[in-house]
């Protein structure tokens, strides 16, 4: 039995099996972090910015999700976490030379490498492509590779001379486990902010209050000396000495023949 034409139809074109699942090719996954914004989906351009967490974004797609944030946005769940301006760092970025931009393959006719990055390490070279792990600095942003810090030890910025603390470093795109440990981090630091902040009112009440209770009795601003007397009785003690000596020239100049 045919079709039209005499045609004679196969099992797999009359049997559907399975949809075949679609691998997502890895390398390209991982160059895409690097290259896109975490947020807009749109290629990173300067300046650029990242998080608590080591993602990468525009700062202009920040901005406007922070003015916004009641708006349908893709990807709004990457973003959840920030509340404002402060919680997002400018990244202090080297460029690679070996990078020639868009305008390179404008016509689509040349041959593209998605591991050429935009960025590169500005101690050992290594490209910001997503094969080496990156890390930025809280203090200042600028970005290195794990390999540069492993292999020059230095508590001092290699770019802009800044000192830093082992725990001013962040993973840029880490793995799920290292956002996880990052996640953690943040928490805490932002409930030991809260903290301090909540006892610094609660001394500031206090001292405001102090004030108020003083002018509601002001009996109680006497001035107490030695032996618990008063400002007022301490005066009239240092006066009777005086009266005294007056009585006793007074005598003395009466009985005098």
């Amino acid at each position: 039995m045919g079709c039209d034409g005499g045609t004679i139809p196969k099992r797999h074109e009359l049997v559907k099996g399975p949809k075949k699942v679609e691998k997502v090719d890895k390398n390209a996954a991982l160059a895409a972090r690097w290259k896109y914004c975490a947020l807009s989906t749109e290629k990173l351009r300067r300046p650029i910015v990242t998080c608590d967490l080591g993602r990468l974004y525009n700062k202009d797609a920040v901005i406007e999700f922070l003015l916004d944030k009641s708006a349908d946005r893709p990807n709004s769940e990457v973003v959840s976490h920030l509340r404002g301006i402060k919680d997002i760092k400018e990244l202090n970025l080297t460029d690679n030379p070996a990078w020639e931009g868009e305008r390179r393959n404008t016509k689509g006719d040349r041959y593209e490498d998605m591991h050429c990055a935009m960025f590169i390490c500005p101690v050992v070279g290594l490209e910001m492509n997503g094969k080496h792990r990156f890390c930025f600095l809280r203090t200042c942003g600028c970005v290195f590779s794990d390999r540069a810090l492993k292999e020059v030890k230095t508590e001092i910025c290699h770019k802009c001379g800044d000192p830093f603390k082992e725990d001013d470093l962040v993973v840029l795109n880490g793995t799920k486990e290292e956002v996880e440990k990052l996640r953690k981090i943040m928490e805490e630091k932002r409930a030991k902010a809260k903290a301090t902040k909540k006892s610094k009112k609660s001394k500031f009440a206090e001292a405001v209050s102090k004030p108020s209770e003083s002018k509601e009795n002001p009996d109680s601003t006497e001035t107490v000396f030695a032996e618990g007397k008063t400002s007022t009785e301490n005066d009239e003690d240092r006066s009777q000495p005086g009266v005294y000596l007056w009585i006793e020239q007074t005598l003395i100049q009466c009985s005098a023949p």
